[in-house]
């Protein structure tokens, strides 16, 4: 990024607002709102993303950059009364990262920059407290020399383990002033070893180098790993916040603390939080040490707590949504450090979202859009059987709900490489910190004996959708020795236990699971009423019924059955977009396909086929009856024929021993002949598809005669079948002709011999690149256009996807080559732009042209949304995904009127 003359890189906290988070970031963005609103904001200032960007892609800041931190610096020290880092009373500051997009943990902070042997003397004078000022002295060494100078963060604590062992104390504050200078020789030591030079004594350089380290924590592989898991684009950069600091590890009568206008987890209203006396911020949200519930505040500060909740009332008001608070109490007086739009579960978003309509402050519109369908699928997932006989091990706070099940490991890398193993896992720890992102990526939950509802493990997991329990104080977590006990229960690595994210309760070995009252609700089964179960059920009925009403996209079901179909039906879906038929071919009908492979005259493959065809025709007419009414798109057989035939290697060792003892059978002799014959390097590009109807004749007549047979059979009974037939694979209109001259036929002669008239559509899936570019001539012949977006994929990135996600997608995944996998969410610029065209080109030949998606992309919700913006007219998924695209389809539909009436 070329840096402009005229650029401004510094804003004071006066300046902005919450709508500059581009520039300023959201830390940032919302510490100048609250300024603006009057609130207790230390001051300070920001400098800007685009300041970090300029510093990422050159190597060094801006060339103004330092003239303008110094002439803010100045407005700060006027405002203050004192001078960065001066010896008898020294203005400190924090420097603080700050993305647009809230990032818990990932990049660094620094506080009490200013501090050095002189200034510390000062500050105790200042301050009337010579344990504060050592104290926050020896903070400043241990964090910057982690953050800044790379020292690995265990050496200091290893040393404060000692200094508390060697006073025969177990927290931070039963050391003394004694203690504490001690332990600032000892740090200063540890930097000089490990960083290969002096701590800094300059305030300037103390602040210039932390600025630097802020920008540079952009791009650690956990600020990466956590952008790809959330899907924050890599080009944002960080602001970097500068604030005059203020202090709550000045005694009993100071504290900081971490407020949730409601609470993140179920999204009632309340006083929710955690509060630490006599403590800096990072000690609540490390988890270092057990806070306090902040409900206690009131009597240990009223004014404060007071203050503290009017301000809570203002700030949800304000941003109209859950405010996440960090605030700190110097010696009575209340500062407000952050406030932002807080992470929540999936269950708290949908409660808050209808409460926040409920109190007039929001839409229904703008309710929809506060939840999402990753949201709504969480809810779908199964928690723990309260009927189920357990072993209770211990109980924690419930800091993300869920029911997980795992193998204990007790550390990142042992998570991640069981589980890439397949083996499921939670990670236990004493606390999280950072570093620790892989592994909870990788497991089912996390388990921790310290820290609260707002440390790093539960605002993490919160975000990412996982069970978390955080704060088991029972729990002796010894994480060198590989184990957790409890009393006299000793869990080792490997041991299955289970957590409950709702409850807070652990358990030993595996408990049973039972469905989510949210699916049971979209069976039919539950229905709204009093209860906590049925208060989420109320909440995403009214948030779906919306969803409903302004959706433009239909939504139909991925089923072969009619059992599938008849679930799909109850989970809202209006019709089937893709019956695979191929399905119907398996079990016991296998032996009959055989024949039909086998066959070496016309006689024996009408045999064959004739044999096939009633149950084709029963299958058909079970579907269309649990149908009725709705559209079902039938695909006509689409996968290699050998996939119905024994596998090569088994049949060849078989014949093998058979020919050895001189018993061959003649049908397997027969059958590894075909097996040879149908044999192909690249089946999925080879005979299959479009291209069987032409090569084996009669079987896509016989599938066509079964279908349109049931349809006449439901008509006749006063049904309502509505068929669609869509030939698969198809890359050249005369494919299509001349199946289609075929299949009228066929048709024909089933209306004559009913006396039926039926209405059955011809389409075709769009799988192939070619099609996609020829959808104009296709579109002559077609009735309809259904996009398999699974194997146009495949086609256009030239992936098999049944080998490349096992070989080398986690390496692509892993080096930012994609955010996620082609096959999860569309690629708009690849895939999704020859679906543009094919949309665009089909309907000029066509107006009326009916287009869907059938491929997996259907239940995706980012998927879902470029469908809409193309103009699709429905998508189809599996029966499981339809809520997720019923509510995302009706989101695409708000958030497209939303950008309109903008």
């Amino acid at each position: 990024m070329s840096e402009n003359k005229d650029q401004k890189f510094v804003y004071d906290f006066t300046e902005g607002n919450r709508d500059l988070k581009d520039l300023l970031g959201g830390k940032g963005a919302n510490l100048a709102e609250m300024t603006n609103l009057g609130l207790p904001v230390p001051p300070g200032f920001t400098i800007t993303t685009e300041a970090c960007k300029v510093y990422l892609e050159s190597g060094s800041a801006p060339a103004a950059l330092r003239d303008e931190v110094s002439a803010h610096l100045a407005a700060l020290e006027s405002k203050m009364g004192k001078k960065l880092g001066q010896s008898d009373d020294p203005l400190l500051v924090s420097v603080r990262s700050g993305a647009k997009f809230s990032m818990p943990g990932m990049m660094d902070t620094v506080l009490n920059i200013g501090l050095s042997d002189e200034s510390v003397t000062g500050l105790a004078s200042q301050a009337g407290d010579e344990r504060f000022a050592w104290d926050s002295y020896r903070r400043l060494i241990q964090m910057f020399g982690k953050t800044v100078l790379g020292v690995e963060g265990e050496l200091f604590e290893d040393a404060l383990d000692e200094a508390k062992a060697a006073k025969k104390v177990t927290v931070d504050t039963d050391l003394d002033a004694a203690d504490l200078k001690k332990l600032v020789k000892v740090f200063k030591k540890i930097v000089a070893k490990e960083a290969g030079r002096e701590f800094p004594q300059d305030a300037r350089e103390q602040m210039d180098l932390a600025v630097e380290a802020v920008f540079n924590s952009w791009n650690t592989d956990r600020a990466k790993l956590y952008r790809r898991q959330e899907r924050i684009p890599s080009d944002l950069g960080t602001a970097v916040n500068i604030c005059s600091m203020v202090f709550g590890n000045l005694g009993p009568d100071s504290g900081t603390g971490v407020a949730f206008t409601r609470d993140p987890a179920s999204g009632h209203a309340g006083v929710y939080g955690d509060y630490l006396q006599n403590a800096q911020g990072e000690d609540v949200v490390a988890g270092i040490r057990n806070t306090v519930p902040l409900a206690d505040l009131e009597a240990i500060d009223k004014a404060s707590y007071d203050q503290l909740m009017t301000i809570m009332t203002t700030l949800e008001t304000h941003y109209k949504d859950l405010c996440d608070i960090e605030f700190t109490i110097e010696r009575g007086q209340l500062w407000m450090l952050q406030t932002r739009v807080g992470k929540r579960t999936a269950g708290a978003a949908f409660r808050i979202a209808t409460q926040l309509v409920d109190q007039g402050l929001i839409d229904e519109a703008e309710a929809l859009q506060r939840v999402s369908g990753h949201q709504l699928a969480q809810l779908m997932f199964p928690r723990f059987d309260e009927g189920a006989k357990t072993t209770l091990l211990g109980r924690g706070i419930a800091a993300s709900p869920g029911a997980a099940v795992g193998k204990a490991v007790f550390d990142s890398y042992t998570a991640v490489k069981w589980s890439r193993s397949g083996e499921k896992v939670i990670l236990i720890r004493r606390e999280t910190n950072p570093d620790d992102l892989d592994g909870m990526i990788a497991s089912e939950g996390i388990l921790t004996s310290r820290g609260g509802k707002t440390s790093h493990a539960a605002v993490v997991a919160r975000g990412m959708g996982k069970t978390c329990v955080c704060g088991a104080e029972e729990l002796d977590v010894d994480t060198k020795r590989r184990r957790m006990t409890v009393g006299e229960t000793v869990i080792e690595e490997g041991d299955v236990v289970s957590i409950d994210g709702s409850t807070g309760k652990v358990y030993l070995g595996e408990v049973p699971v039972v469905p989510s009252p949210v699916v049971e609700y979209f069976e039919g089964r539950m229905h709204a009423g009093a209860d906590d179960a049925d208060e989420l059920v109320a909440a995403v009925h009214r948030i779906m019924a919306y969803a409903d009403r302004v959706r433009r996209l239909r939504v139909r079901a991925n089923a072969d059955n009619a059992e599938d179909a008849l679930r799909a039906r109850r989970f809202g879906a209006q019709g089937i977009g893709l019956c695979r038929t191929e399905h119907m071919f398996l079990g016991e009908r296998r032996e009959m396909v055989e024949r039909l492979i086998l066959a070496d005259t016309d006689g024996e493959r009408d045999e064959a086929l004739s044999a096939l065809l009633p149950l084709q025709k029963k299958d058909f007419t079970e579907l269309f009856e649990a149908m009725d009414g709705l559209p079902v798109t039938v695909r006509l057989l689409d996968p290699p024929l050998h996939e119905f035939l024994p596998d090569i290697t088994e049949l060849s060792v078989r014949v093998a021993l058979a020919e050895s003892r001189k018993d061959a059978n003649e049908n397997d002799l027969r059958l590894l002949q075909a097996v040879h014959k149908l044999h192909e390097q690249n089946p999925m590009l080879g005979l299959r598809g479009v291209r069987l109807g032409l090569v084996i004749p009669g079987l896509f007549a016989m599938q066509v005669r079964a279908i349109a047979e049931a349809a006449a059979e439901r008509k006749n009974a006063k049904g309502d079948p509505r068929v669609e037939i869509m030939i698969p694979l198809v890359g050249t209109v005369q494919e299509l002709e001349i199946v289609r001259e075929e299949a009228d036929a066929v048709i024909a002669e089933v209306e004559a011999a009913t006396g039926t008239t039926l209405k059955l559509s011809i389409g075709t899936m769009i799988e192939l690149p070619r099609a996609a570019l020829t959808a104009d001539q296709i579109a002559e012949a077609a009735q309809f256009f259904s996009f398999g977006t699974n194997d146009l994929t495949q086609t256009v990135w030239g992936f098999s996807r049944d080998d490349v996600e096992a070989s080398f997608f986690t390496a692509y995944l892993e080096k930012g080559i994609f955010g996620v996998s082609p096959f999860e969410t569309i690629d708009k610029d690849g895939v999704g732009s020859l679906v543009r065209h094919a949309a665009k080109l089909g309907r000029a030949t066509r107006p009326d042209l009916k287009l869907g998606v059938c491929g997996e992309h259907g239940g995706d919700p980012e998927s879902v949304h470029f469908f809409h913006e193309v103009g699709l007219d429905y998508v189809s998924c599996s029966p499981f995904r339809i809520p997720v695209a019923r509510l995302e389809a009706g989101r695409a539909a708000a958030e497209a009127k939303g950008s309109d009436s903008r």
